[in-house]
């Protein structure tokens, strides 16, 4: 039997590479989704896809570091399901470069992006599990939350402050059955990667698919049961130490 089947998740980013990757998985596992991001016609298209495959999906253009369009998607989503049972803060953004060299724009938007957005769409989750007695959050971090790498300043501080995010909601949640994990990737062969990967880069790769697993099975643990972090990375791939 799906261990899914009944439950209903939220995935931000939802569109194309991991996001998409982790719909995949859930939808495979009986979960009715509601998938949101700025990209209207991969959005549409991933929709597609799920239904295909004989998921129940809700596809929602917005913009999630915007507090109206964040509460509207989660109306939305309610109206449609009549409960949130999984949360999956997972669009992301990168602008790096050297520190001194580094703008206001581009740090403002990656924050936005990586740390606000999911702020605003945990407060609402929150609201609506409380109510309900339960659910999940996963937020989707990174190694760079614990090993940096130079130029990577504004991403690896949102991703610092994502597992911190996921730290205060698991605690402030517990006593409502709201658990809060954070899945922290490392390199993944999204799209936009696909072609870019040099051998002599020495860069390993996962697919999406195999670290949409990993967040599959954060999903499906028994509600009694946190799986407050986990690192899924290349076996090759340099990670302690790297700077």
């Amino acid at each position: 039997m799906s261990k899914l089947a009944g439950k209903v998740a939220l995935i931000t980013g939802g569109n194309k590479g991991i996001g998409k990757g982790i719909a995949l998985g859930l939808a495979a596992e009986g979960a009715a989704l509601t998938i949101t991001a700025r990209g209207q016609a991969e959005l549409q298209q991933t929709a597609g896809e799920l239904t295909a495959q004989g998921a129940n999906v809700l596809a929602l253009p917005a913009d999630m570091t915007d507090e109206a369009q964040v509460q509207d998607v989660f109306a939305k989503a309610l109206a449609r399901f009549g409960r949130l049972d999984v949360l999956v803060n997972n669009a992301g953004a990168f602008d790096g470069g050297p520190l001194d060299q580094l703008s206001v724009a581009a740090w403002d938007k990656v924050i936005a992006v990586n740390l606000r957005a999911p702020f605003l769409c945990t407060r609402e989750a929150m609201r609506i599990m409380k109510k309900q007695g339960g659910g999940r959050i996963i937020n989707i971090g990174s190694i760079s939350a614990q090993r940096v790498r130079p130029g990577s300043a504004a991403y690896s501080a949102s991703k610092h402050g994502i597992w911190g995010l996921t730290q205060v909601t698991a605690l402030e949640g517990r006593e409502f059955g709201i658990s809060c994990g954070c899945l922290h990737p490392g390199n993944t062969l999204v799209e936009r990667r696909v072609g870019t990967v040099k051998k002599e880069d020495d860069e390993p790769m996962m697919t999406v698919e195999e670290l949409a697993q990993a967040a599959v099975l954060m999903a499906t643990m028994p509600p009694h049961v946190n799986f407050l972090e986990a690192i899924v990375l290349p076996v090759g791939q340099l990670y302690v130490g790297r700077g």
